[in-house]
């Protein structure tokens, strides 16, 4: 049982969201004299930067997920609530929740961000998002559904529709999942689905801008475009969704692809609770904070990572929205937090150290950008793998994907091709909502 304020010891300090940010907030919390409390709906931290490999059948998502409670077992102030928050009171200093409403003295808002559909509702039912682990498996099922459906079809016209995978957003999460479909056309296809041909199956990648990977090196973008040609992807830059009704994708310049698969990742926007104010919301949903993170406004809250707007004029659009930002933040807010405490508050604001940015484009092909280095190929590769492998939490999880790279390395063969539950989309003539059953 929590203690109320007036009968702890130490000053609470409540920390909504087990993302990047609300982790390293309490870790770097730990033998403080405070009691922190981490709320999220879910028991499990989630790598996202993997995400991808769970969607595509690489990994399992037990692979890229890790107990919040097994993390801090040994961290002695520090609690969970495994919960929704309602409505946050800053006011009253009280958050709300499903289970509950929990005071505190200083709040860290690390709710993270949800998919952007821009208002297109049409778009929003029909295709497939990627921010959650439980949207990742929908996307392993519904391809690998996809194609069991396509074997049933007599010929190539009926076929296509289910053999067409179109993914729109041209930034790492786009570059990485087109890539990922794309050796599954070349690797397991004939293997498993004998009936079908490699070269019925076809993937898109959309990209509205000029460029993909638009945030790293005009290197890497050329780079990666020439990787993703390799794979057989088909790029179609500066072109804009307009709408998707379920069987056909249309754009703005008068195309369209008939697919039953779109997988979307053009863009994100911020969640946060109810509670804050509307005028400090910034473009994409993001929550308006000044240079020591701090809500403008509000007496000790702190906003970290995707929903946090830190606009300098060096930044005039913010952080970019990755997970060193997140986790930098989370430590600057952590000391910020625990001086206040000693009464030692921290003159210096927040400043981001870019360590550089990466993407890989399928076996053996990435690029990474470090600073005034660019790497590619196969040493870009094993660059990035060795990077994401040491960031992944908890040995077992470092370990299971260490040996799933290694086996799709040396067979080509991803592994995981499970229908566990059937996904079922909205019907493009009923409307229904969307249903997971077990198979």
């Amino acid at each position: 049982m929590l203690l109320t304020r007036s009968e702890r010891s130490f000053p609470r300090v409540i920390v909504i969201g087990g993302g990047f940010g609300g982790v390293e907030v309490a870790r770097k919390l730990k033998d403080k004299d405070l009691e922190v409390l981490l709320i999220d709906r879910n028991n499990f931290h989630t790598f996202q930067p993997l995400m991808y490999q769970v969607a595509t059948g690489t990994l399992a998502s037990d692979a890229i997920s890790f107990p919040i409670r097994k993390m801090f077992k040994s961290q002695h102030n520090f609690r969970f609530r495994l919960a929704e928050v309602t409505h946050i009171d800053p006011e009253q200093k009280m958050v709300h929740t499903s289970v509950g409403s929990y005071d505190y003295d200083y709040l860290v808002i690390a709710t993270g961000a949800t998919t952007n559909f821009f208002g297109n509702k049409e778009v929003e039912t029909y295709s497939l998002p990627m921010k959650s682990i439980k949207e990742a498996l929908n996307i392993r099922s519904y391809v690998l559904q996809n194609l069991e459906e396509a074997v049933l079809r007599k010929n190539m016209s009926e076929r296509e529709r289910y053999l067409n995978f179109v993914v729109v957003g041209g930034g790492p999460t786009g570059v990485e999942l087109s890539g990922a479909i794309a050796e599954i056309q070349l690797h397991m296809l004939k293997k498993d689905y004998p009936e079908l041909s490699e070269h019925e199956m076809k993937v898109f990648l959309i990209e509205g801008t000029g460029q993909i990977l638009g945030a790293l090196s005009e290197k890497s973008s050329r780079d990666a475009e020439r990787y993703l040609n390799e794979l057989g992807v088909k790029i179609m830059l500066n072109t804009q969704v307009t709408g998707y009704d379920g069987n056909t994708i249309r754009f703005s310049n008068g195309e369209s692809i008939p697919t039953k698969t779109v997988i979307w990742g053009a863009g994100v926007k911020g969640q946060y609770p109810e509670g804050i104010n509307p005028e400090i919301i910034e473009r994409g949903n993001r929550i308006r904070t000044n240079g020591k993170c701090q809500v403008e406004g509000l007496d000790n809250v702190y906003a970290i990572g995707d929903v946090s707007a830190m606009l300098t004029p060096e930044n005039p659009k913010g952080f970019p929205g990755v997970a060193p930002v997140a986790q930098q933040q989370g430590k600057y807010v952590a000391e910020h937090i625990s001086g206040l405490v000693s009464g030692i508050e921290s003159a210096a604001d927040f400043s981001y150290f870019d360590k550089g940015s990466m993407a890989t484009v399928g076996r053996n092909r990435a690029v990474v950008d470090m600073g005034k280095i660019h790497l590619k190929g196969f040493i870009a590769w094993m660059t990035w793998m060795f990077v994401h492998l040491v960031s992944i939490f908890g040995f077992r999880n470092k370990v299971v994907t260490f040996v799933n790279w290694s086996i799709k390395f040396l067979t080509k063969n991803s592994g995981i091709r499970l229908i566990v539950n059937k996904y079922h989309r909205p019907d493009p003539t009923r409307g229904q909502k969307e249903i997971v059953e077990p198979s």
